[in-house]
């Protein structure tokens, strides 16, 4: 799909939209679509695109998938996630409705931000603004993404760790077929670590690298530690996105994200980077931030996620 095209799309269905860039060669922000970005280059999008998804909207019935990157908050399940809130899985309305304004723009740097009321699965509302501080550096081969991902707490109350965990994560999605594949330096037994069900047959060491094959007929993710520098997704047909997430600020500790039962509490596990492999044939790499050990009110959780697109 072009540039063009995605955007005749969105506003076919009379989403908003805000470039980065050009169309050509930029980030597609949909904001009113989750505050998702679509990464083009050379007149091609890169992120997994979902018509369907896009045309159509989100309601307890059904979620609508619509690709891209998003920033959700984590973590996912656990007692203090916010996909649960109704007791069977669902992405809140405040998220899936949320209304993306851009607060800032130039040439090549974007600022979108957005207030999203959160209510974890113990009933916790916790009020907060989003944003995602974009910038782009197209050097005719790459296009080198670098989004500083925040969540800012506006409420009025100081709550305590027994209370919540809260910190940015960005789910970045691509088709998954054949020959698709994540790569990174091999990682330390207690810095890898399977989310859902084991998948040690869809990974393992070649050569230098550590390999995870991406196409699947079972769903799995791997939650991987913060010694792990990078991850890369490779599709085997000249894409190649290598995805690192930056230090977090003092005060701020990765932690648990994965969707694990609403009624229990969250592991003591901090995830950096993740893999989510779906299927339905895409799949995701994911960067997450960290969560400090009170949030007071104007507290500012925050995690530089730095994507490097090369499209031959």
């Amino acid at each position: 799909m072009t540039g063009q095209k995605l955007i005749d799309l969105m506003l076919q269905s009379q989403r908003r939209v805000h470039v980065t860039g050009t169309p050509e060669n930029g980030v597609i922000a949909a904001l009113d679509l989750e505050g998702r970005l679509f990464t083009v280059i050379n007149n091609r999008v890169l992120n997994r695109v979902v018509p369907s998804a896009i045309l159509n909207r989100s309601n307890r019935n059904g979620y609508q998938n619509p690709g891209g990157d998003a920033l959700w908050p984590a973590p996912e399940g656990s007692c203090f996630g916010y996909e649960y809130g109704t007791g069977s899985w669902r992405v809140p309305p405040a998220i899936t409705a949320a209304v993306w304004e851009v607060m800032e723009q130039s040439e090549n740097k974007s600022v979108i931000r957005a207030e999203i009321d959160l209510v974890n699965n113990r009933q916790l509302g916790i009020p907060c603004e989003f944003e995602r501080h974009i910038a782009i550096e197209w050097n005719g081969k790459s296009l080198i993404q670098h989004v500083t991902e925040m969540i800012r707490y506006i409420g009025v109350r100081t709550l305590a760790k027994d209370q919540f965990r809260l910190a940015p994560w960005t789910l970045c999605q691509f088709d998954s077929s054949e020959g698709c594949k994540i790569i990174m330096p091999p990682p330390s037994e207690a810095d890898i670590r399977d989310l859902y069900d084991p998948s040690l047959s869809q990974r393992g060491i070649l050569g230098d690298n550590y390999v995870v094959n991406t196409q699947t007929d079972f769903r799995f993710q791997l939650g991987l530690g913060e010694n792990v520098p990078w991850i890369e997704f490779v599709n085997g047909e000249g894409l190649r996105v290598k995805r690192t997430s930056g230090s977090l600020p003092a005060g701020q500790n990765y932690i648990d994200i994965a969707d694990t039962d609403p009624a229990k509490l969250p592991s003591d596990f901090g995830i950096k980077l993740s893999i989510y492999c779906d299927p339905t044939g895409f799949m995701e790499i994911e960067g997450c931030g960290g969560c400090p050990d009170t949030l007071t009110p104007g507290s500012e959780l925050s995690v530089k996620i730095t994507t490097e697109y090369v499209a031959v």
